[in-house]
């Protein structure tokens, strides 16, 4: 049954326009910088690392996805309808970059108020706070206010908000970001089990996010797809008998946020 679900992108195109440079204010015209020039993905269940220095337009790519950005032209489907509305936002768990947090909230508190957002019925709201937050391993600190929370403690916060719903499309921006070792390895496991039946895309820089658990790399640069491929076929196309990171480096000539 979880071969229905469909991730199907089509030809996304966007534009930024860019405050101008110039000898004086009246010189200066506004510059045009294209974040994503004819992006197309066709994604099944899985794990999927979309990889690429900063400014490649990953954050872009993630906001149109999840409805947060509309794309100059192009279009994103989710099992053959467009990827919009109530139906679509139940099935979607987003995990951004960043996120404005309520220091008075406690744990379970937050998780509790984006549940509501997520329209989750109110006598499955503590099982299911109580389920996401063992998953990411904070359910020891789920009442104590965000004020006391570390950067770590934050992210993995966020990422129990994303789980919330059980949702079919997970997609997370800089998940490891702020994480410890032993945190980032929990999380890969976490998200390669989750894998098996829905579609999973993790944004990052940092290819050991990835490596291992990834069904499908997509490395992308200036806005374009230079290839979508598993770890093993970029390895030998672009850094034979090395690793992702030699990829990494091959592709984009830096090497990867670690």
């Amino acid at each position: 049954m979880y071969d229905m679900y469909e991730l199907k992108i089509t030809n996304l195109k966007k534009t930024y326009l860019l405050p101008g440079r110039g000898l004086s204010v009246r010189k200066a015209l506004p510059q045009k910088k294209q974040a994503l020039a004819g992006v197309s993905l066709d994604l099944a269940p899985g794990l999927y690392g979309l990889l690429g220095p900063n400014g490649a337009g990953k954050s872009t790519l993630i906001h149109i996805i999840t409805g947060t950005l509309a794309p100059d032209s192009g279009e994103v489907l989710w099992c053959g309808k467009p990827a919009s509305g109530i139906a679509f936002r139940r099935i979607l768990g987003y995990m951004p970059q960043q996120q404005g947090l309520y220091d008075s909230y406690t744990g379970r508190r937050f998780l509790a108020y984006m549940a509501a957002l997520k329209e989750i019925p109110r006598k499955t709201v503590a099982s299911e706070v109580a389920r996401v937050a063992a998953a990411v391993n904070l359910t020891a600190e789920l009442d104590k206010r965000l004020s006391a929370y570390s950067g770590g403690m934050k992210q993995r916060l966020l990422l129990a908000s994303a789980l919330l719903g059980d949702p079919k499309l997970l997609i997370l921006d800089e998940p490891t970001a702020g994480l410890d070792p032993k945190e980032r390895v929990r999380l890969r496991e976490l998200l390669a089990d989750m894998a098996k039946d829905r579609i999973i895309l993790v944004a990052t820089h940092v290819v050991s996010d990835v490596e291992t658990v990834a069904t499908k790399v997509i490395l992308l640069r200036a806005g374009k797809i230079v290839d979508a491929a598993p770890v093993p076929e970029l390895i030998a196309r672009y850094a034979p008998d090395q690793g992702l990171e030699d990829v990494y480096l091959n592709v984009f000539g830096e090497r990867d946020g670690k």
